[in-house]
């Protein structure tokens, strides 16, 4: 008889069918809610809660609630809520805390922040209804007597993860400063083969329906499915039932080219499951003839007056490659002026703070998972419109057969500096698979977490930067060495030249291989050199590495001081040419020519003045840009360490709402 039933509901619910989920704290009441409802339970965990020991920005926070600069607190999740109050505590007194929170609006994102206040003896103000989603939290705060008007006010928002974007920008528009408040990170978890067998079995077509609760989950089952397998994963998960808990996490989804078909109408995991279940036979059916249909793609035209894509040829490829930064690579017209940013994660945010007080600069530079995660996080967070994977341009040094350092406050130091013809002999051709590899697996986990919208850079040093710091032994103020054997042994600097340019092209060749969009050459120190030294010693090996990377991957050429002689930088070659702030952009662009585009170039010291004052520099210098196709926003150098990051949020948000008149 309990067989006859335990079939029947079986027949009801999932019938049999492979369910994949990646729960990760609730993993086993996942499995029992699928085996319950009649699934093949497939669970595999797909994060790991990370408390942040160090956690630079709840600190920011206390100390600007202690001096009465915040108005709003917004409690966005109970576990978020009690890790944030546990960290402060290792350094403030709990009733200190009590009392200045008890002096703002405290406003709770549903029942489990509400709990966790009132066991501090915090009542919130303001209760969000259910879904929770962001614009109830919105319409909330701004129907609310209880809050102050957004317009001017100061937010502290405690994130649980992915930062919602949307509920950011909605606030930012509203003309809120809002302070982010992170208070832990998701990891991979330390055994991934649960999630890479998921993967496989995606693949394979053993799993009918897969269901997510966690944006961030998305994020890390593309990573572990890395370059290789990430479209395969995608064109997997079109043909099975994918099921969401909520908007947060459907977004995701839908930012790496994988449709929705699921989400429950409230955001709770027993409700995902049971309605994937009632309706998993329908919506498969549907897929199926959907799919049929699809066979026969029709082709529009697009919003720049070129073929459109549909259907199965509107993939992840094409979205990248109609990005405004791709675009503008190719002097092609933009929806709006694309920005990144040099240096964009780095030690002004205070997630990779966090971060690197556990781990040396090349330890995460060599991790790539960690890699990965830094700049995703930076590139989603600032809402860049390109970003560039975290390394360091002398990695490929070690390969040469040289010692690499960093020491604490001096910069890298390089063992076995080449002061001769004989040093020259002792460098090794770089086969960047086996030594540099692990930079390539950061580019193919970090393209798998990236937004499908959002092109990667690959970047390496030039070749006659690489050679300064390979002659002086690592930065210097003369370049007395690196001048003194271009002078004295001119034959030497040549067939070192030549070494480096070669390995460079097989450097950036893999990145791109690995899943770089576009490459970058950073020629930082070549601004010591006159116009003369340049063309003999440095153009020729320079226009080797950029007509040796592959065919239609876009190059951007940047140097510093060099405004003398921009147009033999342009000679070298690139698609786009990087400036910085020494040179008014107008002239500059005229001087490079009108067939290449140009990168640039606000000086980095602009960010750290009134956001007034950034925002009216800024668009001085969008001005310049007059309209012109090819044109990609940028600092003259890379954001200093101490640039406030409300400031460079403030710098991209003022160069996305510029129009040309």
């Amino acid at each position: 008889m309990e067989e006859a039933k335990e079939s029947m509901t079986k027949a009801k619910g999932f019938g049999g069918y492979c369910v994949a989920a990646f729960e990760a704290r609730f993993a086993q009441e996942m499995a029992k809610l699928i085996n319950t409802h009649g699934g093949k339970p497939m669970v595999a965990p797909a994060m790991a809660e990370v408390p942040l020991g160090q956690n630079v920005s709840a600190f920011d926070f206390a100390e600007k609630l202690f001096r009465n600069e915040i108005a709003i607190n917004v409690f966005m999740t109970g576990v978020g809520t009690r890790t944030l109050f546990e960290v402060l505590e290792t350094r403030y007194a709990k009733e200190h805390l009590v009392e200045a929170l008890k002096r703002t609006a405290l406003v709770a994102r549903g029942p489990k922040p509400v709990s966790v206040l009132r066991s501090y003896g915090l009542f919130p103000n303001v209760v969000v209804p259910e879904p929770n989603t962001w614009r109830e939290l919105l319409e909330t705060i701004e129907s609310s007597e209880c809050c102050p008007a957004l317009a001017s006010a100061t937010l502290a928002l405690q994130e649980y993860g992915v930062p919602n974007s949307e509920l950011l920008q909605e606030l930012r528009k509203r003309g809120v400063k809002v302070l982010q408040v992170p208070v832990y990170r998701w990891a991979l978890p330390e055994d991934t083969a649960p999630l890479s067998e998921a993967v496989r079995r995606l693949i394979a077509g053993d799993c009918q329906v897969a269901l997510f609760t966690n944006a961030m989950q998305v994020s890390h089952l593309f990573q572990v499915a890395g370059q290789g397998s990430g479209e395969a994963l995608r064109e997997a998960l079109r043909r099975v039932v994918v099921g969401s808990v909520g908007p947060v996490c459907s977004q995701a989804l839908r930012e790496l080219g994988v449709q929705v078909d699921l989400e429950p109408q409230h955001p709770k995991m027993g409700q995902l499951v049971a309605e994937a279940a009632a309706q998993v036979h329908t919506l498969l059916k549907a897929k199926n003839t959907a799919r049929d249909a699809s066979a026969r793609m029709d082709v529009g035209v697009n919003g720049y007056g070129e073929p459109a894509r549909h259907g199965k040829a509107s993939t992840v490829v094409d979205k990248l490659e109609d990005s405004a930064f791709m675009r503008a690579c190719r002097r092609l017209p933009t929806s709006h002026t694309p920005i990144w940013l040099m240096r964009q994660a780095g030690r002004y945010m205070p997630e990779y703070r966090a971060i690197r007080a556990k781990n040396s600069f090349l330890d995460l530079c060599k991790n790539s998972d960690l890699a990965a995660e830094v700049t995703v996080t930076a590139a989603h967070r600032l809402g860049a419109d390109a970003a560039i994977i975290f390394a360091d341009i002398l990695l490929i040094v070690e390969p040469m057969g040289l010692g690499l350092r960093f020491e604490k406050g001096d910069g890298p130091s390089i063992d076995g500096a080449i002061r001769s013809q004989a040093d020259v002999g002792r460098l090794r051709e770089v086969e960047p698979e086996e030594s540099l590899g692990y930079v390539f697996d950061a580019v193919r986990k970090t393209r798998a977490g990236l937004r499908s919208d959002i092109p990667l850079i690959g970047f390496a040093g030039a070749p006659f930067t690489l050679a300064s710091y390979i002659v002086e032994g690592g930065a210097s103020k003369n370049y007395r060495h690196t001048k003194g054997l271009m002078y004295r042994e001119p034959s030497a600097w040549h067939a070192m030249m030549s070494s480096i340019a070669r390995s460079l092209v097989k450097y950036l060749n893999g990145q791109i291989a690995a899943g770089a969009q576009a490459v970058q050459l950073f020629d930082s120190w070549v601004g010591c050199l006159g116009p003369d030294d340049y063309r003999e010693f440095v153009l020729p090996y320079t226009r080797q590495v950029i007509e040796g990377v592959k065919p239609g991957v876009p190059v951007i050429n940047f140097s510093t001081g060099t405004s003398s002689y921009l147009e033999l930088v342009s000679a070298a070659g690139g698609d786009v040419i990087g400036v910085d702030w020494r040179i008014d952009l107008g002239e500059a662009w005229s001087r490079i020519g009108p067939d290449k585009g140009i990168q640039g170039n606000l000086d980095p010291l602009v960010l750290f003045a009134e956001q007034v004052t950034i925002k009216e520099r800024v668009q001085q210098l969008l001005a310049r840009a007059a309209g012109r196709h090819g044109y990609i926003f940028n600092l003259g150098h890379g954001i200093l360490p101490e640039t406030p990051v409300d400031n460079v949020l403030a710098l991209v948000d003022t160069v996305h709402e510029w129009r040309h008149s």
